[in-house]
C-alpha cells in the first residue's frame, strides 16, 4: 500500500509541473543567452552539447518508476546526441520535479571520463539548482562539459573560413513543450 500511495504522489507532482514551470524557470531570454554560451563553448572544440529541461516525465516513465537517467538516455538517442561524428556529444538534462540532474555523455569522451567525474559535476550543480538558480547551474555545467571537451577534443588550431566546422546539433536548449519530447 505504501509503495502505491508514492507512486500516486510521485505522479500528482509530476502531472502538477507543466510547460509553464519550464518557461518560469528558463525564460525565453536565458534560453537566448544559454544558445550563445552553447555556441561560443562549441567553436572550442569539436563535441557538441544539449541542454534539455523537463518539468516533469511523461506518464508512461511514471507508471514503470522509471528514473531521470532513464529519460536523459533515452533522451540522448531521442535528440541525436550520440549521433556525432567524433562520438563526443553531451546532453545536461534537468528535470524540475525531482531536482534530478543527468549529464549523458557519449563513448568517445566517457573513455576520457570515469563515473566519479560526472557525478562530482552533477553535485557542482545540485547546489544551484537547490536554490532556484538554474542559468547559474546550467552555465555552470556547460562550462565543466566544455572544459573536458577542450581538453580531450579541442577545436582543430587551423580551422579557418574554408575549414569551419559543421554544427552537428542545435545549440538551443529543448524545454518542455517541444515536439522532441513528446513520446
Amino acid at each position: 500500500m505504501a509503495g502505491l500511495i508514492a507512486t500516486l504522489a510521485r505522479i500528482v507532482r509530476h502531472r502538477w509541473h507543466d510547460e509553464r514551470d519550464t518557461r518560469r524557470a528558463i525564460p525565453p531570454e536565458m534560453v537566448e543567452r544559454l544558445m550563445r554560451r552553447v555556441a561560443a563553448s562549441e567553436r572550442r572544440h569539436t563535441g557538441e552539447i544539449r541542454i534539455c529541461v523537463e518539468a516533469g516525465l511523461p506518464a508512461s516513465y511514471l507508471w514503470r518508476h522509471a528514473t531521470a537517467r532513464e529519460r536523459a538516455v533515452t533522451l540522448f538517442g531521442k535528440l541525436r546526441v550520440w549521433d556525432t561524428e567524433d562520438n563526443n556529444g553531451v546532453l545536461i538534462y534537468l528535470l524540475l520535479a525531482d531536482h534530478a540532474i543527468e549529464i549523458v555523455a557519449d563513448r568517445g569522451l566517457n573513455r576520457h571520463i570515469d563515473a566519479t567525474r560526472w557525478q562530482h559535476l552533477v553535485a557542482h550543480m545540485g547546489d544551484a539548482f537547490g536554490a532556484g538558480r538554474y542559468e547559474d547551474g546550467l552555465t555552470q555545467a556547460l562550462e565543466e562539459v566544455s572544459a573536458l571537451l577542450v581538453e580531450y577534443f579541442p577545436a582543430p588550431a587551423d580551422e579557418g573560413e574554408a575549414g569551419a566546422r559543421i554544427n552537428e546539433l542545435p545549440d538551443a536548449p529543448v524545454l518542455e513543450g517541444d515536439p522532441l519530447l513528446k513520446e
